[in-house]
This record gives structure tokens, C-alpha cells and sequence, in this order.
């Protein structure tokens, strides 16, 4: 029996993608990396489940920043309540920024200095004033914020400039 070239090309192209699949997975078990499934509720490797993204310490002082996805974004809004302060930052037209320079200050001088890696922050303060600097390229803002509680605070920064 005579094979085709279009046969053997086929042949090869998927041993070469079972290949490249099986030694991704040994790179990703090997290298503590691994993927989800329908049943994983984890957001890029991390252990906070259900889409939330890495929660970052600074101090006493607990954040946590992402939302450029639709499952990260999901998960910070149902976290908000649960968080003391909770920001969101838009652009023109209410478009999304991330890579916002944020720097929080209360009585005792700068509790937290940290980038915002999407449009949302969730923040774990003590209660008190604050006022919260957000800098978005050159052009910073500033807020004062009471915070007394999970879900009570908010703030909304906008900027007018891409």
C-alpha cells in the first residue's frame, strides 16, 4: 500500500503538535505552573480562587489589583464588599487604565505605595482618613477617603488623557 505525501505530512504535523503538547506539560509540572479546568477556581496560578488576582502585602496594609479580564473583573466587584476601600480607575470614554501609581497616606505618613496592574484595587486598611494619590502617566489625582469598614469605601479616578 502506497502512502501520500499529504498522509505522511499529516501524520507528522500531529505527532509534532502531541509532542509539543505533552513536553508543555511536563514544563508546566515541573516548573510549578499549571492551567486551569472547569473545575479550577484559581486566577493565574494563584491559591485565592474564584478569578481574584494575587493579594500583595505592603506593611500591614493587604491590596490586591487586576480586572483587565472578565473573570479578574468578575471577582473584584464580588470582593468589594468584603474589602475597606475599593478604587476603579477610567480613562476617556470610561475605558479601563491600568499601571496607575497609587500612594495612600494617613496620619502616621504613607501606608501603601503600589502600581495598579488593571482598572480595579481592593485595599485592606485600619479605619481612618486617608487620602489616596493616583497618578496616571504625568497627571495626578488625590482623594480623601474615610474608611470604617468592609464594602464602605470607594473612590473613582478618571483622567481625560489616553
Amino acid at each position: 500500500m502506497k502512502r501520500t505525501t499529504t498522509g505522511k505530512i499529516a501524520i507528522t504535523l500531529l505527532t509534532a503538535a502531541l509532542t509539543a503538547g505533552m513536553a508543555g506539560g511536563a514544563y508546566a509540572q515541573a516548573s510549578g505552573t499549571t492551567g486551569g479546568s472547569t473545575s479550577d477556581t484559581s486566577s493565574a496560578g494563584n491559591e485565592n480562587g474564584g478569578g481574584l488576582p494575587q493579594i500583595q502585602q505592603q506593611g500591614d496594609v493587604s491590596y490586591t489589583s487586576g480586572g483587565v479580564g472578565l473573570d479578574e473583573s468578575h471577582a473584584l466587584q464580588r470582593e468589594q464588599a468584603h474589602w475597606p476601600l475599593s478604587m476603579r480607575f477610567t480613562g476617556p470614554t470610561a475605558d479601563y487604565l491600568s499601571n496607575v501609581h497609587l500612594r495612600i497616606v494617613g496620619k502616621g505618613g504613607e501606608v501603601l505605595s503600589a502600581e495598579a496592574m488593571g482598572p480595579y484595587m481592593l485595599v485592606k486598611l485600619p479605619a481612618g482618613s486617608y487620602t489616596v494619590f493616583a497618578k496616571y502617566k504625568d497627571q495626578e489625582k488625590k482623594q480623601s477617603v474615610n474608611v470604617s469598614g468592609p464594602g464602605k469605601a470607594k473612590a473613582a479616578f478618571h483622567w481625560s488623557i489616553q
